[in-house]
């Protein structure tokens, strides 16, 4: 009681809770929001990655790195790659991912940083064109968003396009 330990949040519930996945392997479900300290790290605010970029991968963690490419970017913050030599790999950690020389993909020349729960945002409400600040409450998974809004305000399923 009253000790922390770093985790990373798994779920949203949407109601306030949440579910943790734990450093040391535990999980907890249901963890209310303010029993959760949010610690920046140099680790949770890498580069976004996205889908054939050109990268590094720590092979199944073993310390030889060698090149792929992104094929999917997975909810977690996972990588699965496809290795240059032929080998894929799936659900690799963003710490054993390096990106390799210019982050250039055909479908975002200049990517914006990457939406997730609890991010702070902007989005066009209702999409009638004005753009209020609010929270990722939810992603869900399918390129839209449910938003808490500054003002109390809530939008579900709003489209990225729209943040």
């Amino acid at each position: 009681k009253g000790k922390y330990f770093p985790g990373r949040i798994k779920r949203d519930r949407g109601d306030g809770t949440f579910d943790i996945d734990y450093n040391d392997g535990e999980q907890e479900m249901r963890v209310p929001e303010d029993m959760i300290r949010v610690v920046e790290d140099s680790s949770s605010r890498v580069e976004a990655l996205a889908v054939g970029d050109k990268v590094e991968g720590n092979y199944k963690g073993k310390g030889k790195w060698y090149p792929g490419k992104i094929r999917r970017v997975r909810s977690d913050g996972s990588y699965d790659i496809d290795y240059d030599d032929g080998e894929m790999e799936t659900s690799v950690m963003a710490e054993c991912v390096r990106a390799k020389g210019s982050l250039k993909t055909s479908s975002s020349p200049t990517r914006k940083p990457r939406i997730e729960e609890g991010s702070k945002v902007e989005a066009n409400y209702r999409g009638k064109g004005k753009y209020f600040p609010g929270r990722i409450k939810r992603d869900r998974g399918d390129g839209t968003f449910d938003i808490d809004y500054n003002d109390g305000e809530q939008e579900m399923r709003v489209p990225e396009d729209m943040i």
